[in-house]
């Protein structure tokens, strides 16, 4: 039984049905920005799980068994980290801002980035929250026109955070703590990138309307709503 219900032909299929006039450099490019953000979500997989092997009382040493590592290689690259107690839907979202900035062919993540990645996970608190504000291309509009002149080539590997990028993460989590939750949701990050004044997503979504206690309480409200919908955060 194959390990993950997906092949190569598929992989194939899907770029080439998204690029159907690319040249054959151009899907290269393409490939290659594909294959980063598999590995970087394959990474989360393994974060995942060892979060969960390490809450059931497992070692250092049986974790670096388990992934075929010593000790001390999987303390180093799984140790809780700054998204320790994100969602899996707020990690997704942060991956799609390390792709934004590479398809932008940007050398660091903006607060604009971030917040193009919860735009990218329509199931997220955050974008239900936006959407009742604005339409997505209002929004995309705007941060278009935030975001850096593009680089001359697309970076690989990892991309770091500019600083503010790295306050709204802070802030993500101390509005965590505010709101008296044990996640880190898209609404928090939302809440994080509102919160770091001065940068440049703060400023669209100032201009969007959003003060700090209105957005608060909005979160609030929706999650509410979701709760007694069933509905996953």
């Amino acid at each position: 039984m194959s390990p993950l219900d997906i092949s190569l032909a598929d992989l194939i299929a899907r770029l080439d049905e998204d690029l159907p006039g690319a040249g054959e450099l151009a899907r290269v490019t393409e490939a290659r920005l594909r294959a980063q953000t598999l590995s970087d979500l394959g990474d989360q997989l393994i974060d995942h799980y060892v979060s969960q092997a390490k809450r059931s009382g497992a070692s250092w040493t049986e974790i670096g068994d388990a992934i075929g590592v010593s000790k001390q290689a999987a303390q180093q690259r799984h140790a809780p980290g700054p998204f320790e107690r994100y969602t899996q839907r707020n990690r997704h979202s942060i991956v799609l801002a390390q792709e934004a900035a590479r398809t932008h062919k940007h050398d660091s993540i903006g607060t604009e980035h971030l917040l193009l990645g919860l735009l990218g996970e329509p199931r997220g608190v955050a974008y239900g929250v936006l959407a009742k504000t604005a339409s997505e291309r209002r929004i995309r509009d705007a941060i278009e026109e935030a975001l850096p002149p593009a680089g001359e080539k697309a970076l690989r590997g990892h991309i770091a955070f500019r600083p503010e990028s790295k306050e709204a993460i802070e802030q993500a989590r101390r509005a965590s703590a505010d709101l008296g939750h044990d996640w880190v949701g898209t609404e928090h990050t939302l809440l994080g990138l509102l919160r770091t004044e001065e940068s440049p997503a703060a400023r669209i979504l100032r201009d969007l309307g959003f003060t700090p206690d209105e957005l608060r309480e909005t979160i609030r409200a929706e999650i509410a709503e979701r709760a007694a919908a069933g509905d996953e955060r």
